[in-house]
């Protein structure tokens, strides 16, 4: 599986490409970071974003898109940028009928952790380990991406033997629940 992992942001938007399956060595295609500056307007600055994912959709072509799923923070001047940029990339996957999973920081911090609270230079270190990176990638955005693209990795199998049980239980007591059939019908 090829996973496009996206740290949203609108000044550093994170990227990674990881391949791989579960229980094997995964392999890093590519990382960087989509920049762009503070400075100016919203609307270029999400037009910038666009182009750069796009490029990494061209360049790689993933078979899933990892996006950090945004959460509440204090700054909500942040939290819309970063909606904003995870909008984006969204956007862009879709648009290419590319499936996108979202993933919670505190997801993917013990997914390549092991602690769902492990700081940004933590993840960073199991990053580099995990991939077999001479070092850790920077910024921490990048190494953030990566990270997204190992957890889904590693998730995407169990979450889809949990979304089958759920399936089948629900068309279990959809059976369970319908009128058995009456034999021998009289008029």
């Amino acid at each position: 599986m090829r996973v496009l992992g996206v740290d949203p942001g609108l000044t550093r938007c994170g990227v990674g490409v990881v391949e791989g399956v579960a229980g094997r060595p995964l392999a890093m295609l590519g990382v960087g970071v989509i920049r762009t500056a503070a400075d100016d307007d919203i609307g270029p600055r999400l037009v910038g974003i666009e182009r750069g994912i796009e490029e990494w959709l061209d360049r790689f072509s993933p078979e899933l898109v990892a996006v950090e799923r945004v959460f509440s923070q204090h700054n909500v001047r942040t939290v819309m940028g970063t909606a904003q940029a995870s909008a984006v990339a969204m956007l862009c996957a879709s648009r290419r009928g590319i499936p996108v999973a979202l993933h919670t920081p505190s997801e993917v911090k013990a997914a390549v952790t092991g602690s769902g609270r492990a700081d940004k230079d933590q993840v960073g270190a199991m990053v580099t380990r995990l991939l077999r990176l001479p070092e850790p990638p920077k910024p921490a955005d990048a190494a953030d991406a990566l990270a997204l693209a190992i957890c889904h990795i590693w998730r995407a199998p169990a979450k889809n033997r949990l979304q089958q049980a759920v399936a089948q239980s629900r068309l279990q007591q959809a059976a369970a629940r319908q009128p058995s059939a009456v034999k021998g019908r009289t008029r």
